[in-house]
């Protein structure tokens, strides 16, 4: 069963552009942990917000993820340019009407 994860993050103002750059790096750490996709969009309404949507081959592959130590730096580098505000939600997928 997949595992979404799907969040908003606050970028300090004027570093919306910076966080993008640095949340789509490459990374094949993420895939080789279970990563099936890593999605990173804007919306100019909300100039100061990141989102991301995150596809797992389990709720365990990500959450294991964030033990990584290229995870751990990766986080950390990011922090800066974080003011803090943070949403999302999570679940496990039932099902789909794109797959048997």
């Amino acid at each position: 069963m997949t595992f979404v994860n799907v969040g908003t993050l606050g970028a300090v103002p004027g570093k919306r552009d910076e966080l993008v750059a640095h949340l789509t790096a490459r990374s094949d750490e993420l895939a080789d942990a279970g990563c099936l996709s890593y999605e990173v969009g804007v919306n100019d309404e909300q100039p100061d917000t990141v989102y991301v949507a995150e596809i797992w081959t389990s709720a365990a592959a990500h959450r294991d993820s964030l033990q990584l130590p290229g995870v751990q730096a990766s986080i950390a580098a990011a922090r800066p340019l974080l003011s803090g505000e943070m949403g999302g939600f999570r679940f496990d997928v039932v099902g789909s009407p794109l797959r048997d």
